[in-house]
């Protein structure tokens, strides 16, 4: 049987060695606070697109409104430490409950909707939560932004310096990540699978699709909370800005150049525009003057270049290198044998 999982979705614990091996080291090979910072973003917009991966990529389902949900995490956690002085990590318990449930009864009706519909209904969604903490000004501090949100600690130790937090938010993101994985593996995997290909096929069966698509609506909605609690904490001031209309639409373009098939994908994704992100402003501020939101102009340059040349994304064609890679060393360990047999002959 574990063969069997191995020859369909390869092994999991190489790539997450791996990975793994590199967060653990890296702190030994960098020493920039910047860089260190932005490694840190890249583990918490990880755990958005993990779940939005496993919306779109194998639910198939659209989704421009995560920012939303990140923002209910975000704000949730700043609103009850700041105003109620509730513990910070009971606060971002009560965020991703909140949000799961307030997706989960969302879900239902929009979920009916099929492609452009259903993206502009999420759409329609982050426009709501961004008047909603616009108005909401004395809670939320409106268009001026919530300050004050106090740092995290764990058993007394403050998570303030930035390699500790670094650590503490990779460990959330390869939770996140074991999950997710574990859900693709599974019988729900296989599932949310078929749906993406085809809904009314997976209906003929007597499976409940509206109830998967809700579910795993909810739970990418739940990762998003979780990554915008963990942001608040970290930066300890949020503002509308952050959780627009544009940063749902980044956070789509890094599922989407990664790979949305793939939950890796999302990772690489995320590294990859955060990363590039940090290079357009840089060149665009001190070569061309160019400030504001200039990236977004770039952003839509690159999807359509991927949609164009690599429509599965990055993922897809690093699989395709190492399939090959090991197709000619197996023909050369093949021809080799061969040899040495007509030789023993």
């Amino acid at each position: 049987m574990l063969k069997l999982e191995n020859v369909l979705y390869g092994s999991r614990w190489k790539p997450l060695l791996f990975v793994g091996l590199i967060i653990l080291l890296l702190p030994l090979v960098v020493t920039s606070q910047y860089i260190f910072t932005l490694f840190i973003l890249i583990g918490i917009y990880s755990i958005v697109t993990i779940g939005l991966s496993l919306l779109i990529g194998f639910a198939g389902q659209i989704s421009l409104g995560h920012a939303a949900f990140f923002g209910m995490g975000a704000y949730t956690s700043g609103v009850l430490t700041t105003s109620f002085g509730l513990s910070p990590w009971l606060s971002m318990l009560i965020g991703i409950v909140a949000t799961f449930l307030i997706a989960y009864v969302i879900g239902i009706p929009i979920l009916k909707l099929k492609g452009h519909f259903l993206a502009l209904a999420t759409i329609g969604i982050n426009i709501i939560f961004f008047i909603l903490i616009l108005g909401l000004n004395d809670w939320t501090g409106g268009a001026a932004g919530l300050i004050g949100i106090p740092t995290l600690s764990f058993y007394g130790l403050p998570l303030t310096d930035k390699v500790v937090f670094y650590f503490f938010v990779w460990i959330l993101a390869f939770l996140v990540l074991i999950l997710s994985l574990n859900i693709v593996r599974s019988h729900v995997g296989r599932l949310l699978r078929s749906i993406h290909d085809s809904e009314i096929a997976t209906e003929t069966l007597g499976v409940q699709v509206s109830k998967y698509k809700v579910a795993i609506f909810a739970l990418s909605a739940a990762f998003a909370s979780l990554a915008g609690s963990v942001y608040a904490h970290y930066i300890t001031f949020v503002s509308p800005p952050t959780f627009y209309i544009t940063t749902s639409i980044l956070f789509l373009i890094m599922v989407m150049v990664g790979g949305a098939s793939y939950i890796w994908g999302a990772v690489i994704g995320t590294a990859l525009i955060v990363f590039l992100n940090e290079f357009i402003r840089f060149v665009g501020h001190t070569y061309f003057g160019i400030s504001g939101e200039v990236e977004i102009v770039v952003y839509g340059l690159i999807i359509v270049l991927f949609m164009m040349f690599m429509p599965k994304g990055l993922m897809h064609v690093f699989i395709q290198i190492f399939k090959r890679v090991s197709s000619k060393k197996q023909k050369s360990a093949n021809d080799h044998k061969e040899i040495m047999t007509e030789k023993g002959a």
